[in-house]
């Protein structure tokens, strides 16, 4: 099935998807008022276009980067539309934009995939249900979930494994390759950082013929993902250095002549994620606004890091900053 193939899918008179080509994605993060802990869509426009602008195939919404549990309907439909807009308004029209639609059950994912596709998504990121996982079995129920949502969304789903945000459930590969042949579900995020997995569903996926993209969840496993046959990367890492992460994908599409080079690059990006992953995004933001200028703080109850805090995440990502600055100059 080729990308232009996915609209198919999509409710008669749907705006059609724009194709995910490969490349570094942005799981963007959302901003608010430091008093208020009101939404702040200017910034969130801002912050869009600078991702655009820096070269990435793709962007984000209402991820875990981006606070979707700390949303409100409304704020996740001001977020999208105002990402859409920046991004059309600054000369990305094609870019896509994914758009976070986790819900506990299949009534409120389907509303959610509706509403990204009114407010300019092209398609759905969607969680597994995990509230009630002692209830079900986890597999059959995983995957009458995914089935039961991507029969009635509007737009492509992809499907974000993610077990640190689903505690318990963990979508195997055999799931994953079943539910890759339904037309209307088109990826998978793999959070869980398994390169094995994700190999073998993308093994699967190739010997089908089912256009079926396999994202790595984070930027410190780029390269072994890329080998195992990923389509790019999903990481919020990105937010802080977008050059830097493209370049590393670019570096591993060259393939050999440029190995080096690349596990050099992925050394500094893993460093650089390895704060990331352990601060979340509080230190993500805190990073953005000790490098950029902007970022704030996460919305309450999430802390916000003191000096020598936001000291520490400065200088652990300070070598992956200066290759980020680097490229920035030759751009």
């Amino acid at each position: 099935m080729s990308p232009s193939a996915y609209t198919e899918a999509a409710a008669p008179g749907e705006r059609p998807s724009r194709p995910l080509a490969r490349g570094i994605y942005v799981p963007t993060v959302a901003f608010f008022d430091p008093e208020t802990d009101e939404l702040d869509v200017k910034t969130v426009s801002r912050h869009a276009v600078r991702l655009a602008k820096a070269g990435v195939a793709g962007l984000a919404v209402q991820g875990s980067n981006g606070e979707a549990a700390h949303l409100l309907h409304d704020e996740r439909n001001a977020i999208t539309k105002a990402t859409r807009a920046a991004l059309d308004a600054a000369g990305f029209a094609a870019m896509p934009l994914i758009v976070g639609c986790g819900a506990q059950s299949v009534v409120e994912a389907v509303s959610l995939c509706r509403q990204a596709a009114a407010n300019g998504g092209d398609y759905a990121l969607v969680l597994p249900p995990s509230y009630y996982a002692g209830l079900f079995d986890a597999a059959t129920t995983v995957e009458g979930f995914f089935t039961a949502v991507a029969d009635a969304s509007p737009v492509p789903v992809i499907i974000y494994n993610y077990p640190g945000a689903t505690p318990g459930i963990d979508i195997n590969s055999d799931v994953l390759v079943r539910l890759s042949r339904h037309a209307n579900i088109v990826g998978c995020k793999f959070t869980c950082g398994n390169t094995g997995k994700l190999g073998r569903v993308a093994a699967a996926v190739r010997k089908s013929g089912e256009s079926f993209v396999c994202f790595a969840g984070s930027a410190d496993f780029t390269l072994s993902a890329h080998t195992s046959g990923a389509a790019g990367v999903i990481g919020g890492l990105a937010n802080v250095s977008p050059r830097a992460n493209v370049r590393l994908w670019q570096l591993a599409e060259a393939g050999s002549d440029k190995a080096k080079e690349a596990a050099e690059l992925q050394a500094v990006l893993a460093a650089g994620d390895w704060v990331a992953i352990q601060t979340g995004v509080v230190g993500v933001k805190a990073a953005m606004q000790a490098f950029f200028g902007y970022g704030g703080w996460a919305r309450r109850p999430l802390p916000r890091p003191d000096e020598v805090k936001v000291k520490g995440i400065q200088e652990g990502m300070r070598e992956m900053m200066e290759v980020e600055e680097s490229l920035a100059d030759v751009a």
